[in-house]
């Protein structure tokens, strides 16, 4: 029987509200808790970064999901797994010296235990991720799949808010509290968080156990001949790197993000970091706030304002107006670094800027990445391109921290600038090979 509007309504925002959940956890809520607990920005961002890596890999065993079992299965399967992470990661988080987290010298090694679960639970996600964009379609029939397309993306958002907001603020009450009452704790502060992450994504869990539903096409390809699932593997890689200027769009994807890649890295300890260290002292309530709602809100909106431009006037016409505001808006963290203002104001308008001009710069990319999927594999081709996405802000990631620590917050943010050379260029030589028409209505 066919799902209806109202009951999709049931399980597609808690589906995508919970997928989102693990993602942030790894690829955000661990730098803003590795470097509360001390980590040295260099340490930091080399491992935080490398957490990206199971979405860069991804579509390397994207076909197992069709091959074995069923969407709902994994999807379950990986909900339960990521369920019991949460709560493991909530007894392996260490117990520094006070003095050594403020110091900022917790070595790394104190925290591999959470490395490795955050590591499965990246696996476990990226894994989620194709399970449950598969699921969707098969779960609804295209009318409702169009009527809630645009919902489930306002729910995936709206983890990347709980994440960015809740889960820092609590830490924030929670530490405030213990300093208060006998003694700061840092480590407390952050099991909190993740007890508070556990118990709603569990709940999440248990709920898409009873409301999910059994779709009759969603069945594993058990009895699809191996040989015939390779080959077509195969073409899927062959047929996308002998697309017209496949190297050029590569290089796009890695290059454009470029300096956003190190910035984003370092965003999060310059905002808490002591201002005796070239930090701007936030709290983590504040940050909460500054970071995790303004700045959300106007990625958000710069999103959508980008989207709606592409829609009137094309790929080709506006790619110069989001590659300047991916670019020029990055100089809002140099006047931060150069005059560190304490008015909240002031930071917090610093911060919009910037992350509305990331938002409406990157809807280029993603444009640009739906036009060199489009033919034959588009499914398979855009995935691949999701890759290259992922490794654009792993490998700048890595380094970022230690380049960091070797120029200080405002020299690194003066090469953020410099590296916006690149986004240009690259953009200039892409521009030249995009159809005209490509995007307009």
């Amino acid at each position: 029987m066919k799902d209806t509007k109202l009951y999709a309504w049931l399980w597609v925002p808690t589906l995508y509200f919970a997928q989102g959940i693990p993602y942030f956890i790894v690829n955000q809520i661990s730098v803003a808790m590795f470097t509360k607990l001390g980590v040295p920005n260099g340490e930091m961002a080399l491992f935080t970064s490398l957490l990206y890596l199971p979405w860069v890999i991804k579509p390397i065993w994207g076909p197992l999901v069709d091959l074995i079992r069923t969407k709902r299965w994994w999807i379950l399967v990986t909900q339960i797994l990521m369920s019991a992470l949460m709560i493991l990661t909530i007894i392996s988080i260490p117990h520094p010296d006070p003095a050594v987290i403020t110091a900022q010298q917790t070595p790394i090694k104190m925290l591999y235990a959470v490395l490795v679960i955050f590591i499965v639970m990246a696996f476990a996600s990226a894994t989620h991720d194709i399970a449950a964009d598969g699921f969707y379609m098969l779960g609804l029939d295209q009318g409702t799949q169009a009527a809630m397309i645009g919902w489930r993306s306002v729910f995936y958002r709206l983890s990347n808010v709980f994440c960015n907001s809740a889960l820092v603020a609590i830490p924030g009450i929670v530490y405030s509290y213990t300093e208060n009452h006998g003694g700061a704790n840092m480590p407390l502060a952050w099991q909190a968080a993740m007890l508070v992450a556990a118990v709603i994504f569990c709940l999440a869990t248990l709920w898409h156990c009873f409301v999910l539903p059994r779709p009759a096409d969603d069945r594993p390809g058990a009895d699809t001949d191996a040989l015939a699932i390779l080959k077509g593997f195969g073409k899927t890689f062959a047929t996308y790197f002998t697309k017209p200027y496949i190297w050029l769009a590569i290089i796009f994807m890695l290059v454009y993000r470029l300096p956003e890649a190190f910035l984003l890295k370092m965003v999060t300890p310059f905002l808490l970091g002591a201002r005796e260290t070239g930090g701007l002292g936030l709290s983590m309530q504040t940050y909460s706030v500054v970071y995790g709602i303004i700045g959300v809100v106007f990625l958000l909106l710069g999103g959508i304002l980008g989207g709606t431009y592409i829609s009137r006037v094309g790929l080709k016409r506006s790619i110069w107006w989001m590659a300047a505001s991916m670019t020029l808006p990055c100089l809002t963290f140099v006047y931060l670094s150069m005059w560190m203002p304490t008015n909240l104001w002031a930071i917090s308008t610093a911060v919009a800027i910037e992350q509305f001009g990331y938002g409406f710069g990157f809807t280029a990319y993603m444009m640009y990445m739906m036009y060199i999927s489009d033919g034959e594999f588009k499914t398979s081709h855009y995935a691949l391109c999701t890759g290259f996405m992922a490794l654009s802000m792993m490998i700048p990631g890595m380094f970022a921290g230690f380049l960091q620590e070797a120029l200080g917050y405002q020299g690194f943010f003066w090469m953020v600038i410099a590296c916006c050379l690149a986004t240009v260029a690259v953009t200039f030589f892409v521009r030249r090979h995009v159809d005209e028409a490509y995007g307009r209505k």
